[in-house]
């Protein structure tokens, strides 16, 4: 671990390598696990504002889940996306024709239908960030289902802090990112 400004960042991002690997593991992290994803306060608003934008690239059951339960949930003081029920994904994805879960807020900042990429949690992956009052905490965190990511990465060669460069400028800013790559390529020597 290693301190940058007011984060303490793990040298597991720099250490292991990852670039996520769609058509095996075929969006795997929008479909399992036991909790939706990790939503910041300002986030909500974001959602709020542009749903109706971003419902048409849903499917039927995240639509209705989202009729039911709302656009996200609050758990344990925490905000995060809501789940379908019938299958506790996400109900912000949809399929593409190979069957690939796709993130629907995502599609619709491609298409220029809004202006924000999708949650940070989300586009941080395999990195998750926990604020405390005093400093965040800047983690890998890892899963199984992201194997083949980890095997593409070593491949590719591509350290996980590279493959997330775009989210880490985005939560921390440019000269952030700017001081960690000096400390990665100490590491990495």
């Amino acid at each position: 671990m290693f301190q940058l400004g007011k984060t303490i960042v793990s040298e597991e991002i720099i250490e292991n390598e990852f670039v996520c690997n769609l058509s095996a593991c075929k969006g795997a992290c929008c479909v399992d696990g036991e909790a939706g994803a990790p939503l910041e306060e300002e986030e909500l608003k974001i959602l709020l504002d542009n749903y109706l934008k971003i419902k048409p690239y849903l499917t039927e059951e995240g639509k209705a889940a989202i009729e039911d339960q709302g656009l996200f949930v609050t758990v344990n003081g925490e905000y995060e996306t809501t789940l379908i029920p019938s299958d506790d994904s996400c109900v912000y994805i949809n399929y593409d024709e190979k069957g690939v879960a796709q993130c629907g807020i995502e599609q619709a900042f491609n298409d220029g239908k809004i202006s924000w990429k999708k949650p940070i949690s989300c586009h941080l992956y395999p990195v998750r960030v926990q604020d405390y009052s005093e400093f965040s905490a800047v983690n890998y965190h890892k899963w199984q289902i992201c194997d083949d990511a980890c095997t593409l990465g070593k491949e590719l060669q591509v350290p996980i802090y590279k493959f997330v460069k775009e989210a880490l400028i985005r939560k921390f800013g440019e000269d952030w990112y700017t001081e960690l790559e000096k400390v990665a390529e100490k590491i990495r020597k």
